[in-house]
């Protein structure tokens, strides 16, 4: 019986990620779903990647890439640091399908991060999904599949943010300081705090406000500057919505 050649193995149910370099094709086999995550960053272990540590000139056919092709194109043969190259900078080999389906779950990804983050400036109410995908249409936004959906979704909030169609959910914070604090971190406080949605002055000053997230340390320098550092707040909601019209006196 007739032996299969070592240079040559067979794999199923892969993804491919090809370089062309030196006039040569390298190819490395990949799991699924793991090749954006790798270049995402959610995916730092190489073995989660890889369906088997080696650099082939054809995934399909099962043949292995001699080591002196891989030496004159990488100058190492050491596999791991040439799959790494490979998978950093070769371009993902799969079909139109699954292309656009990688395409979709990436633009629903980047529409999801947008939507969780801002509110609709008309309704002064939580961004849907399928409005942030229907906005990222408009302002004819380029998805790229490199690219990490974060870096992606921070862009959009930029540009629908500049065109005043969104704007980012407010936080909500809980303030607290000694009573003699009060008046002047309130005071110093107008320019940060969107909406006082409650305050009290018992044993101690309180208040509960929605302020802008880009606020956040402006806020603690405020209050380590007025209460030499007695006051101090906490985070309720990252992304609170706004539903009264009560403000700073």
């Amino acid at each position: 019986m007739l032996k299969q050649p070592v240079t040559q193995v067979r794999l199923t149910n892969v993804v491919v990620v090809r370089l062309k370099k030196h006039g040569k094709r390298f190819e490395i086999a990949c799991y699924r779903n793991k090749v954006l995550s790798w270049r995402n960053g959610t995916e730092k272990d190489l073995d989660e990647v890889l369906q088997v540590e080696n650099v082939f000139s054809n995934v399909s056919k099962g043949i292995v890439a001699n080591k002196k092709d891989l030496m004159e194109a990488f100058q190492t043969t050491d596999i791991p640091k040439i799959c790494v190259e490979i998978l950093n900078n070769g371009e993902l080999q799969v079909s139109d399908k699954e292309r656009n389906t990688v395409y979709e779950s990436l633009v629903h990804e980047i529409a999801t991060m947008v939507a969780n983050k801002c509110i609709d400036v008309e309704t002064n109410r939580p961004l849907t999904v399928a409005r942030a995908e229907k906005e990222m249409k408009n302002i004819h936004f380029s998805v790229l599949p490199k690219k990490s959906a974060k870096q992606q979704a921070l862009e959009v909030i930029r540009k629908l943010e500049a065109k005043g169609h969104i704007r980012r959910a407010s936080m909500r914070i809980k303030i607290q300081t000694p009573l003699k604090y009060a008046e002047q971190v309130k005071q110093r406080m107008q320019k940060c705090i969107i909406n006082v949605e409650s305050e009290d002055r018992e044993e101690n000053f309180r208040m509960v406000v929605l302020m802008d997230p880009g606020s956040y340390r402006e806020v603690d320098d405020i209050l380590k500057e007025e209460t030499k550092c007695d006051g101090y707040f906490e985070v309720l909601s990252l992304a609170a919505v706004e539903e009264g019209e009560k403000r700073l006196d």
